[in-house]
């Protein structure tokens, strides 16, 4: 639908986005509050790792839910903001296994497993309900990126829990946690330039339509 305002014509959301986002917000929220506590039952980087990122998933979705009904530039600022968001997670999940790593503690394989087996069931149900989004804007694209890492990292905790139970130390589950914190760091590097695009984008039609929109001056001839 045009317009002669000077925003930009927002792109509407793909069909079921909003409820699969609320769904996947509910889900990330209850997760977090499981692993948390498994987490510090357990002494694993990596389920504080994985917990930690469920609340910086439900954090952007409620931002995602928050724009969509926003036009291209503010859904490119948000999808920004959650790149940025992915990439600080990472680091500070690198900086956390360094410190286990000098503190020698070595976390319970057990319920390791069994959470991170339950996560795993969530992620991967949420992951297959928003895998249609994959290919949509920054925001969208930004979405499916967290389920799919969530539902890697949940495997990954998985065998680092069998790594820990063979072996009797730390190293599978910081080894894991690193992965993790690696992926998370390369993802949000993906939605930032994804993100910036949309926001070029964006900012080239409002100039386009602004200038196009300025009367043309009489001719002096």
């Amino acid at each position: 639908m045009a317009c002669n305002c000077s925003a930009p014509e927002p792109k509407s959301p793909a069909p079921g986005f909003r409820k699969a986002l609320w769904i996947a917000l509910w889900v990330n929220l209850a997760m977090f509050l499981v692993e948390g506590i498994a987490s510090l039952q357990s002494g694993s980087v990596s389920l504080m790792a994985d917990a930690i990122d469920f609340f910086g998933d439900s954090a952007n979705y409620v931002l995602s839910l928050s724009v969509l009904s926003m036009g291209m530039l503010w859904r490119g600022r948000a999808a920004m903001v959650k790149g940025i968001t992915m990439t600080v997670f990472g680091i500070a999940v690198l900086g956390r296994a360094i410190w286990v790593m000098q503190s020698g503690i070595t976390p319970e394989p057990l319920t390791m497993g069994a959470v991170g087996l339950l996560a795993l069931v969530a992620n991967v149900g949420v992951a297959i309900m928003l895998f249609k989004f994959r290919e949509g804007d920054s925001d969208m694209r930004s979405v499916w990126l967290c389920s799919r890492n969530d539902a890697i990292g949940n495997m990954a905790v998985m065998v680092a829990a069998l790594g820990v139970f063979g072996t009797g130390t730390a190293w599978p589950d910081l080894a894991v946690a690193a992965v993790m914190g690696g992926l998370a760091i390369t993802s949000g590097i993906s939605v930032v330039r994804h993100a910036r695009d949309d926001i070029r984008g964006a900012q080239n039609a409002l100039a386009s339509r602004t200038f196009t929109a300025e009367p043309t001056p009489p001719s002096q001839e």
